[in-house]
């Protein structure tokens, strides 16, 4: 006979009393975690349009912190810790691809039935993003200005503009090993975006034209371009998500909505990097 005695875990040795431990809720925080979900209205779909958001930007959390330490190991020429962060990075923006087709359940009924109320709030204000879009090489002060009500968020954003990006460091660990980088390059201004180089290209051709002698730099250029990749297809899912939701209506931010979307859609982050295919 079957026995039908309910399973009991502490049996096994499960801990069932945490009145004086860490428990699963303490350890995560989750008493704050899941009383952050405020909603402005009472409508259903509002719910997931916070949650989708929020986790994304824990997800961007993730990416910040994985971002910087391969970039400290790239400035001290530690390059394989950085190709596991880096691929770290790819992954967690595949998964944040994923989460748009959670979005995308949601019609543009439903979205409109509480769009009002999110006033002038919008995704383009993410300093998070911000903060991941300077940290890897794409510089442009004007975005500064939505964050200028905080001095705090301004410190950091401000603060990441006086370091080299995750694509200078790249660039000058060439340097260090001995390939030919233009002066001009490694002394440029660091506080705007690189714009691309025929030296910094020519540096890349001969990675790829002799891997097994530069194994690392062709390790490291494929990590670049694979985190690119997923971070382009995470822009191109986001404008196809909002033209499906709201159409062409500005964004509530006051952008140009999809149009706005569709022309950061042509920024390359590594330009030497995916131009170094035609030459190869």
């Amino acid at each position: 006979m079957t026995d039908k005695t309910p399973y009991d875990p502490s049996t096994e040795g499960a801990e069932m009393k945490f009145e004086n431990k860490m428990s699963y809720t303490d350890y995560l925080c989750l008493d704050q975690v899941l009383s952050a979900q405020q909603t402005q209205t009472d409508t259903h779909d509002e719910m997931l349009f916070i949650i989708q958001h929020q986790t994304s930007e824990l997800w961007m959390r993730l990416a910040l912190h994985e971002l910087g330490a391969a970039r400290r190991a790239i400035r001290t020429d530690d390059l394989s810790p950085a190709f596991k962060m880096l691929a770290r990075v790819s992954k967690i923006f595949e998964q944040m691809n994923n989460q748009w087709d959670v979005l995308r359940t949601m019609t543009p009924s439903e979205y409109t039935a509480f769009r009002d109320d999110l006033g002038q709030s919008s995704g383009f204000q993410s300093y998070q993003y911000r903060m991941i879009e300077f940290a890897v090489g794409n510089r442009n002060n004007a975005m500064l200005r939505p964050h200028a009500h905080r001095p705090d968020i301004m410190a950091l954003l401000e603060d990441e503009l006086t370091k080299p990006s995750l694509y200078d460091e790249a660039i000058r660990a060439l340097a260090r090993a001995g390939l030919a980088i233009p002066a001009a390059v490694l002394e440029r201004d660091i506080g705007k975006t690189h714009e691309f180089d025929e030296g910094v290209m020519a540096a890349w051709e001969t990675v790829y034209r002799d891997p097994s002698k530069h194994w690392q730099f062709y390790e490291l250029a494929e990590k670049l371009v694979d985190f690119e990749d997923y971070f382009r297809r995470w822009r191109f899912n986001h404008v196809t998500t909002v033209e499906r939701v709201i159409g062409f209506k500005r964004g509530s931010g006051g952008t140009g909505g999809v149009d706005y979307l569709k022309r950061m859609l042509a920024v390359e982050l590594f330009p030497e990097l995916w131009r170094v295919r035609t030459v190869l």
